[in-house]
């Protein structure tokens, strides 16, 4: 439901056999400086459930090239989250620090810092450093990173003192795209490698999109435009061999 142009207010009902049902209030207001078809500024959103819990978001343009977000999670009452970010983009960079929880009392917080710089139209190198300090115990972990973007496939490389991820996407027409993903974390001595598919059939108003990785998970969505009416309905699940247990599901979205 639209209230206006720029505010918008929508309404769930989740059920489910695994769990009370629930009611979520949505409700998201756009400004009028748009400077992308992904960017408008100033924007809030949030969502209310039935037992008072909030999550919300503020985006703010502070500059040409500042953007600044805050973000907000509460358990009915009390206060779980509160995060601030920063971004500056350059011409050919960009600068973004995070602080998370920040308790000025408490004496703790964790910051993230990122950078990332294009050497040439395709290629992006960059690192991150993630800070953490409360009593008794400090730490730091530093990951350098690396993207290469061809016309139809790209291809990333995170590696750190936790592990290393490395992805590799590729697009091999307008209706078919896949992806391939590995991850290596010295921290919990684990690797997963996984596999995922996007399939489009234009014709018949449908998506397919699946997921295998090794830990012997399997995943699959699939969704259905109903044309003439604005309606979508989902169908998904998900098994996962090791544990033995299987989740599905499906969706109706209006609008």
């Amino acid at each position: 439901m639209s209230c206006t142009g720029y505010a918008k207010v929508a309404h769930t009902i989740h059920m489910s056999a695994l769990g009370l049902p629930g009611y979520h209030l949505h409700a998201a207001y756009a400004g009028d400086w748009q400077l992308s078809p992904t960017e408008v500024f100033p924007t809030v959103v949030g969502d209310m459930d039935s037992s008072g819990s909030l999550n919300a978001q503020v985006l703010l343009l502070l500059a040409e090239r500042l953007r600044a977000k805050a973000v907000f999670q509460t358990q009915q009452a009390k206060f779980l989250t509160w995060q601030f970010d920063g971004e500056y983009r350059g011409d050919d960079y960009t600068a973004t620090l995070t602080l998370g929880n920040p308790d000025l009392i408490g004496e703790s917080v964790i910051m993230v810092a990122h950078f990332l710089q294009s050497l040439t139209h395709r290629l992006v190198l960059g690192g991150e450093l993630v800070y953490h300090r409360r009593p008794g115990e400090e730490g730091a972990i530093l990951t350098l990173a690396g993207k290469y973007s061809a016309v139809h496939w790209v291809a990333t490389l995170n590696v750190g003192s936790g592990g290393a991820h490395a992805s590799y996407y590729h697009k091999a027409n307008e209706q078919v795209q896949v992806g391939v993903e590995f991850e290596a974390n010295t921290r919990l001595q684990d690797t997963t490698f996984s596999f995922g598919y996007h399939l489009t059939l234009p014709q018949a108003n449908m998506v397919f999109r699946g997921l295998v990785d090794s830990n012997w998970c399997v995943g699959a969505v699939l969704e259905k435009k109903m044309p003439p009416l604005p309606v979508t309905l989902a169908l998904g699940a998900f098994l996962n061999h090791w544990r033995n247990r299987f989740h599905c599901g499906f969706s109706i979205t209006v609008g």
